[in-house]
């Protein structure tokens, strides 16, 4: 299927700009010019309320916002980790995301500022997004939610801290109601899938833009073969949170979603996998802009309420 007119669009106003490979820039760079709102045009999605705050995490304050649909209690909660190579990407890059998972969902949406590279590499993230989902559970009655529909959700890198953010869950007792994983990245350790090679440039996210950010996250170590790094190399996915994975066709990361979303079925975990046909990574994010991200809100709130 060639791209779908919404997506070559969006591909043609970043061409546009004429700017140079990203893995060529630094990451102050890089965060000037994606670190802010995404959607072209669309309205923030309304909600009841929107609030700033901090958690204690495991070096200091951990900032989150977080999303209500109501002022109701006993609400189900999607714990956010936002996407961006553990580099760049922020609050406000996924605030429409949050903002319509949170209105769909009817669910309290908590998002993560978890720290990035390169000023904290691996396992900073992970250590900030483990913290986080014990601290939404141990707080479940001050957030007014049900501690026993918590889930996670992320997209690319967020998606890969998601992942291993479930394994550490299930590994503490603690059962979540759903993992969603948006073209997640879960094997750092062998990303050279088929769809690393056909979709290697030309569609925003490009293979060698993805090394770098591995490369940057990873700061230097050895640690390709952490299960915390890459989910997919954990010892074991039985007893984890019934998962969706979302992919895109036109994505460097669409094998290695797809492949995830495999071992976590072989695993007996109830999975369910929807490809995007024609769309690209990042399109998610595209809340109001793109029909794709609608309807990806929309799988995702099906699936949720399905295992909530």
């Amino acid at each position: 299927m060639t791209l779908v007119p919404q997506a070559q669009e969006f591909l043609d106003r970043l061409h546009a700009l004429e700017l140079p490979p990203f893995e060529t820039l630094d990451a102050a760079t890089q965060r000037e010019i994606f670190n802010g709102p995404t959607e072209d045009g669309a309205e923030p999605t309304p909600v009841h309320s929107v609030a700033a705050q901090t958690f204690p995490g495991p070096v200091g304050p951990v900032p989150v916002r977080i999303y209500r649909p109501s002022d109701g209690s006993n609400l189900p909660a999607v714990i956010f980790f936002h996407g961006g190579g553990w580099v760049i990407g922020n609050l406000d890059s996924h605030d429409n995301l949050c903002r319509a998972m949170c209105s769909a969902m009817n669910a309290v949406v908590v998002s993560v500022a978890y720290r990035l590279a390169p000023e904290d590499v691996f396992p900073a993230a992970i250590d900030d997004s483990d913290a986080a989902v014990a601290w939404v559970a141990a707080s479940a009655a001050e957030l007014g939610i049900d501690g026993s529909r918590i889930s996670v959700a992320g997209d690319s890198a967020g998606g890969n801290l998601a992942a291993a953010a479930a394994v550490t869950a299930r590994d503490n007792g603690l059962a979540l109601a759903a993992q969603l994983l948006i073209y997640p990245a879960c094997n750092l350790h062998e990303p050279r899938t088929a769809s690393y090679h056909e979709n290697a440039e030309g569609y925003l996210l490009s293979s060698a833009w993805m090394d770098w950010f591995v490369a940057t996250y990873a700061g230097g170590a050895e640690v390709t073969q952490d299960p915390r790094f890459s989910p997919a190399l954990a010892s074991s996915h039985e007893g984890l949170a019934p998962a969706l994975v979302i992919t895109a066709e036109y994505d460097p990361l669409r094998d290695d979603g797809e492949r995830y979303a495999a071992a976590l079925h072989a695993a007996g975990v109830p999975t369910e996998l929807v490809r995007f046909h024609g769309q690209v990574h990042g399109f998610a994010n595209q809340v109001g802009v793109m029909d794709d991200a609608d309807n990806a809100v929309q799988a995702m709130t099906a699936f949720v309420a399905k295992h909530s």
